[in-house]
Formats: C-alpha cells, structure tokens, sequence
C-alpha cells in the first residue's frame, strides 16, 4: 500500500505578495462537498481524500492507502481539481514550494491549543519553529513498514528510506526563497528543519533493531503540549520528556493516549506510523507530487529496484549517525545547499531513477498498458537530475530575471 500528502501555500490571484484573509479561505473551503466517516478526524473530499488546515493557512490533502503509486495519483488528482475549482471561485490559487517564495507576512491563523503550545515550546529555541508553522510545505510519501526479513523486510527498508532521504532531498529541493530572498539553500525548508526542537526533528540512531531505535526516540523527545480541559493552555514544562513525564516530572501521571498524542507531535526525516512516512520532501508545483510518489513507490516496492538503489547510495557512505543526525549530517547539508549540482548526490539520483524507471516498465508490462506516472518521472529526469538540477533552480532563474510572480502563476494549480 502506498499514500501521499501534498501541501500548498494559498495565494490570491491578484495579488500573490498579499496576505490571505483566513475567513476568505475558510469561505471557499466551506463549499466544498466535503463528509466525514465516523472517527475520522478530517472533513473527506469525494474520492476519499483527507482536507487539512495548516497552522499558516497552507492547505494539505492526504490520500487514502492506494494499491500503488497509479490508483493513488488518480484519487488525489480528481481531489485536487475539486480542491482547485473551489478556491478559484474566490480568486485564489494553490502554490507548491517548499517555502513560501514571496515577501509576504507570516502569521498564524490557528488558535487551537496545539498550535500555542507548539509556539511557546519552538520559540525557546528561536524563530524557526515559527518558520515551519506558517512558512514551509511537503510532499510526503507513506509506504508499508514491511514486515519479516528479506528484500519487503521492515529493517531494510527503514534503512532505504533513510538512505534515500539525501536523494530525495536533492532531487526535489525547490525551497530557495524565504521571505522573497534567496537563502543560500536549495532547500531552505531543511535548513528550518535542522535549526529546530533536536529532540523531535533529527533522525533516530541509525544502527540496531529500528523498533528499539524508535522506542527510545519516542522516550527521550520532550514533550510539547499536555491536553488540558478546554479552557486552559497545553503548554509543557521546559525540558519534560516523555521518559521523565512517567516517572513521575509530570503534573499527573501520563495515559496511553497521552503518549499517542505525543507521537503526532514528532517530526524526524522518515517517521513510523504503522507505516513509514518520508518527510523530507519539499512542496512541488501544481502536481508534481506525482513524481517523488512514482519514484518511492518504485524504489521501495520492487525488489530490482531496491537493489539497484541500495548499490547506487553505497558512494554516499553508510549513515551511522553517531554524533549528527540528518538533516544535521554533511550530506544532507550538501543536498540541501547545492542539491543535484553536487557530483556525488547527481550520480546517485540519476542511478535511482533510472531504477524507478525500469520498476515502472516492469508495471506497465504486468498491467497491459502504459503508466502515466513513468512518463512524468522520465520527463522530470531529464529536465532536472540529467542537468545537474532541481525546481529550487527555477525559482531563483526567475528572480534574477525579475519574472518570479509570473513563474509561480505558471506552475501553481
């Protein structure tokens, strides 16, 4: 099984660098013919797909668990187009980019607790909490865990996905404006990522049974919010981890949904919900959140494939994570910089996807018919890993040339 999320900043159509008024959004979101199943905490567009409101006023889709990469484009894309026509009614537009590319004021929209209390907890630490909260947008792909040993084994691929992460990053960087300035990043999103909370945002231990690394993760991250009856703030102690809150820090003993919660409130590279869910992808424009679903559900899902990428990310060396953790590593500091211009990570992603390609031929074949989805990873490979780039490039082409509104409107959906 295999799903995505894709978030986008909402701009107006008139006027992109001006902020959007939230009850103008909440207007346009509020026509859309939207249900709900029982228990499911998000409003469900038609086909199925989940409809967030990020704390910033981004927007975000989640698609429910598809077969493969194919069904899962087809319910997100017919979603989006819903998604798009509503907020076209109201003169807005949807714009895919890891950070917001233009110099517009930042705010908050939310007032749940959750949010205030994340506030206060990020801004002990500096402003990049803040950053992430109303600034950046993903695209992340969740696949199985796997389970057992071998090639669909849970351990080898949560040492995939994590060997993949620099790849991943490099390939889609398209984050290199903050605040209508370039930053020096291609993907200044995991710039804010690496800037944050240690605690919650970089990697676990790399080495050992990944169930023990991640228990232990869970244990020692602090704890962000304690829910609280209404009325009254979730803010946590300073310091409180989840391991001191059980014996005894806390004001109140903790429950098992306590530390349920807790686990929402984590944000590593490659987190484990029962499945793993890639973190490190930056926002594409329009659609292109079909390409990093292609390639990850190729490179994860087909044994060849697997193989060929393991052999392609041996150069990249083994991610011990003894004293830094991604994104705080070198490499992934160089695939956040320079992105596909630098040799060693261009090599590696042309190896994957080339990988991805064959694994999708192979589909075609067992299917019968062509895969819409491997003409548009072939065609993203030659327009950006074949050349040394990535989508961050285009943004900055556009603003040396003064043309950035315009190349936003072109790729927003």
């Amino acid at each position: 099984m295999i799903g995505v999320e894709a978030e986008w900043f909402v701009h107006d159509g008139d006027c992109p660098e001006a902020p959007v008024d939230p009850r103008r959004l909440a207007d346009a979101l509020s026509a859309l013919p939207t249900h709900q199943n029982p228990g499911d905490p998000a409003p469900l567009l038609p086909s199925g797909t989940g409809l967030t409101y990020e704390p910033g006023g981004q927007v975000e889709l989640s698609s429910p668990p598809a077969a493969g990469p194919e069904e899962c484009a087809d319910t997100m894309l017919r979603d989006q187009a819903t998604l798009r026509t509503a907020l076209a009614a109201h003169r807005l537009r949807l714009t895919g980019s890891g950070t917001d590319p233009l110099g517009r004021e930042r705010r908050m929209q939310l007032d749940h607790p959750r949010y205030q209390a994340m506030e206060q907890h990020f801004d002990r630490v500096g402003p990049w909490g803040r950053v992430m909260m109303t600034g950046t947008a993903s695209a992340q792909v969740c696949v199985d865990a796997g389970t057992g040993s071998g090639t669909h084994g849970f351990v080898r691929r949560w040492q995939l996905a994590h060997r993949l992460g620099p790849v991943l990053v490099a390939a889609f960087a398209n984050s290199p404006l903050l605040d209508g300035r370039p930053t020096g990043y291609r993907s200044t999103r995991q710039l804010v990522w690496s800037r944050m909370d240690p605690s919650r945002t970089l990697a676990p231990q790399f080495a050992g049974d990944p169930r023990e690394r991640w228990a232990e993760y869970v244990l020692d991250a602090e704890v962000l919010c304690v829910r609280r009856p209404d009325g009254l703030p979730w803010t946590a102690p300073a310091g409180l981890t989840f391991r001191g809150w059980l014996r005894g820090a806390g004001e109140r003993p903790p429950t098992l949904a306590d530390l349920e919660y807790h686990r929402t409130t984590l944000f590593p590279p490659v987190r484990p919900r029962g499945h793993l869910e890639l973190r490190m992808i930056d926002a594409q424009p329009g659609e292109g959140w079909q390409v990093p679903l292609a390639l990850v559900g190729a490179l994860l899902d087909d044994p060849v494939a697997a193989e060929a990428a393991e052999e392609a990310l041996e150069p990249l060396g083994a991610p011990a994570y003894r004293d830094r953790h991604p994104p705080r590593t070198e490499l992934w500091h160089r695939a956040a910089t320079l992105a596909l211009a630098d040799p060693q990570l261009r090599r590696a992603a042309l190896a994957c996807f080339g990988a991805a390609d064959q694994a999708l031929g192979r589909r075609e074949q067992a299917r019968g018919g062509p895969s819409r989805l491997r003409a548009l990873l072939a065609d993203f490979a030659e327009r950006y890993p074949a050349r040394g780039r990535c989508p961050a490039d285009d943004q900055l082409d556009a603003l040396r040339t003064g043309a950035l509104p315009h190349a936003l409107e072109a790729a927003a959906c």
